[in-house]
């Protein structure tokens, strides 16, 4: 047999069937019927509406579902969950829902409740029995965050409030026309000008180390004229330095305990005599005035003892000083009619850092609860509320500009808040510690340092949030930092016994 005439064999492509023989022969009988025309393609026109109908069905199902996520989503976002992780783990025993995975952290745990609470939807989580509830209204009303109560105050308050009103005024007008100021210049002009700072603090280098004490330094500050720093430590003594060769000129004794925080008195001349300059806090509860002449205190002011006093804050006026308690509440003192005018309370635990606006209408306060508090100083108002952060909150500062909050927190992170728009605005991820202190630039608020337990301190552009500088140096986690009045210096402190003094090459 020639080539020619060799048969050609064709592979069949194996064939695989899934399912019942039934189902195959009824799909081929149907395909006979529709093919009666011979034509050997199926003839879409004899599909029934009832089969489009069907599609139709299958696409709204799979849109209402997407759009039931999205509405479950929504409102998970706009659910309120504690950032006390004891408190979510009862919230998740109440639902009968394991409280802790393997891996799990707190924020995920946090996130696993709001999403239960989503899927739950008004019910939410079981209520509490009537009977507690007329047995205790206001023990549960105190475990409720965002509950604020107010206490009646003396006479003094009043006159203080008044006081308050007439001075902030004035300097809010004044702060509004320098705005007005800055708006109406070049854009051009503005971006020069962040160009050469951003070139300043790229050249910013240690200009002095020195050690502080024998035992770990806990705060530091600058006066006004930037021509002193003062510093606390662990060993209960405070020390007043000359800036910037960091020469010892004073130190002040009378503490028992450690001490926690100092802070300069605004509007005090160097070389003023026996008034009151400056003020420290301590761990037992004591907060002392000192004077320059004066190595012992002029004054003492006492009823904290025996809460913590962690942070304090002269008023821009130098009138009132502002402590914040282990107690869970902030004090606002009169130093002219040397008496408490203010003890407020509004914190589910202690607060731990307090901080001024530059007007003196208003005042901020973090805690360890891990939310802030703007009150206002006029009304005695807690006019917003400041949540986000995961854990407690160790430092707060008000901007120049009077509506932006920078808050420091032990979820190691910085946040941005608006008090014009009553919300946060920007979240930075500042550090792998947490976040000690934060300060803004005092005569233009164009940047910002924040320290943390990292051993370094950051600097951070206003408007982008973009790190410029880190300073790093020191042996032991940073627990303070401050910069000068007029922007020259920036003054970091540290448990390794030292404080730097930075300054522009």
């Amino acid at each position: 047999m020639s080539d020619s005439e060799q048969s050609v064999y064709a592979k069949r492509t194996k064939t695989i069937h899934y399912g019942s023989l039934e189902e195959s022969d009824r799909w081929h009988v149907d395909r006979k019927d529709n093919d009666a025309d011979g034509s050997g393609r199926t003839d879409y026109s004899q599909l029934t509406t009832a089969d489009y109908m069907a599609l139709d069905e299958d696409v709204a199902k799979e849109k209402a579902a997407l759009l039931e996520e999205f509405e479950r989503r929504k409102k998970a976002r706009l659910i309120h969950v504690s950032t006390d992780d004891g408190e979510v783990k009862s919230a998740l025993r109440k639902l009968n829902e394991p409280i802790c995975y393997f891996g799990e952290g707190p924020a995920d745990r946090r996130l696993r409740l709001k999403e239960l609470l989503s899927a739950l939807g008004e019910k939410g989580l079981p209520a509490a029995k009537p009977a507690k509830e007329e047995e205790k209204p206001k023990s549960q009303q105190k475990e409720t965050n965002e509950s604020t109560w107010y206490h009646e105050g003396p006479e003094s308050l009043r006159v203080a409030r008044f006081w308050i009103a007439n001075y902030s005024l004035a300097r809010a007008k004044k702060r509004l026309e320098e705005a007005s100021e800055k708006v109406r210049q070049h854009s051009a002009t503005k971006a020069g000008r962040m160009v050469e700072l951003q070139k300043r603090i790229q050249q910013l280098a240690p200009q002095c180390s020195q050690v502080g004490d024998t035992r770990p330094i806990t705060g530091c500050t600058i006066n006004e004229d930037s021509t002193l720093l003062l510093t606390c430590s662990l060993s209960s003594l405070c020390k007043v330095w000359s800036v910037p060769d960091c020469t010892l000129k004073q130190t002040l004794r009378g503490h028992k305990c450690n001490v926690s925080d100092v802070a300069f008195r605004p509007g005090v001349a160097n070389d003023s005599k026996s008034e009151v300059a400056m003020a420290s806090c301590s761990f037992d509860g004591s907060v002392k005035l000192w004077a320059y002449d004066n190595e012992e205190s002029i004054a003492d002011i006492s009823g904290h003892v025996p809460h913590r006093v962690a942070k304090l804050a002269f008023h821009p006026s130098g009138r009132f000083l502002g402590t914040a308690c282990y107690d869970a509440s902030w004090r606002l003192w009169d130093l002219e009619q040397k008496q408490e005018v203010l003890h407020q309370e509004g914190h589910t635990k202690a607060v731990h850092c307090i901080a001024f606006q530059v007007d003196g209408s208003v005042c901020v306060t973090g805690g360890v609860d891990g939310f802030g508090r703007v009150w206002d100083l006029r009304t005695g108002r807690c006019i917003m509320f400041l949540e986000g952060h995961l854990s407690a909150i160790y430092g707060v500062d008000f901007s120049p500009n009077g509506y932006h909050i920078a808050s420091g927190s032990q979820d190691n992170s910085c946040k941005i808040w608006d008090l014009r728009r009553r919300q946060m605005v920007y979240t930075i991820p500042a550090h792998v510690n947490l976040i000690s202190d934060v300060k803004y630039q005092k005569n233009g608020g164009n940047f910002l340092v924040t320290s943390s337990y990292d051993k370094t301190a950051k600097i951070w552009s206003d408007k982008t949030w973009q790190p410029l500088k880190t300073l790093s140096g020191h042996d032991g986690r940073l627990v303070g930092v401050d910069i000068s009045h007029d922007s020259q210096y920036i003054v970091t402190a540290s448990y390794d016994r030292t404080f730097k003094l930075w300054a522009w090459d």
